[in-house]
């Protein structure tokens, strides 16, 4: 009708994006716990650098690297070892993946921004036989466990990971020969094991008589005498006569109570 002001339709209210149905962005990085055990001294050790650029400038954390377009993230791994330490022999696992929203603070700038995965390594090397590269690196230093920083990141989460992980192998498998010299005394075994679990987990000659007593441990028939003590036997792992206990708990552990698992 004349005169009268048609009614507007009402308009629809957009939607709210769902936030769980927007795909993640993702760059993704390794990170290195790097262990060594520093024998002459009684200490477990792990690799740190300082950080050169933000975040978290002039802080400590674990050596660590994004990985590059046709990289491997093991490729990646060795590359970061081959940068930060010149070594011959390691061990080198994959560790875990940490993932969680909001572990780098570059994500907080935008929250569909580019979000930051951490695929750690645990790796252990010979102390004595590491040489630490500082090429434009003005902080890189061997830190005691016992004495380690707050870290950048989460990498102290990533580094109690890691030493769990590293406890864990030494029960069970031959990791702890990827680090001693080929030849090597059951003492120098025992203060590996020491120095990583501490004192209490067996006595030494509990801990002798059960690896002999397994059998992949070859006396080579050659002593070596250290300071004023008697020769002390140089043993050989054989790691074929070892192959009975691959992934079997607590091979290298003395409990009375696995005992009777093994022969």
């Amino acid at each position: 009708m004349p005169g009268r002001t048609p009614k507007s339709t009402p308009k629809s209210t957009p939607k709210k994006p769902d936030d769980s149905a927007v795909l993640a962005d993702f760059k993704v990085g390794v990170d290195n716990v790097i262990f060594s055990v520093d024998t002459a001294q009684n200490r477990l050790l792990v690799l740190l650098v300082m950080r050169q650029e933000t975040p978290f400038l002039g802080q400590w954390s674990l050596p660590g690297t994004l990985v590059r377009q046709g990289e491997s993230l093991e490729g990646a791994a060795y590359r970061m070892l081959s940068e930060k330490i010149r070594v011959e022999n390691l061990y080198l696992e994959q560790l875990y993946t940490f993932g969680g929203p909001y572990r780098d603070p570059r994500e907080e700038k935008n929250s569909f921004g580019v979000r930051y995965l951490s695929v750690s390594y645990f790796a252990l090397v010979r102390f004595a036989e590491a040489e630490l590269i500082a090429d434009g690196v003005s902080g890189i230093a061997w830190y005691p466990l016992k004495q380690v920083p707050s870290l950048a990141f989460d990498h102290n989460e990533i580094l109690e990971y890691g030493y769990r992980r590293l406890r864990n192998k030494l029960e069970y498998s031959p990791v702890a020969f990827d680090v001693l010299p080929e030849l090597f005394t059951l003492s120098d075994l025992y203060q590996l094991y020491t120095t990583v679990l501490g004192e209490d987990f067996s006595d030494y000659s509990n801990f002798r008589a059960r690896l002999l007593k397994l059998g992949f441990l070859c006396d080579t028939g050659v002593k070596v005498t250290r300071g004023a003590g008697r020769p002390a036997s140089l043993y050989r792992f054989d790691a074929e006569a070892f192959a009975p206990f691959k992934d079997k708990p607590l091979v290298f552990i003395y409990l009375p109570l696995y005992l009777s698992m093994y022969p």
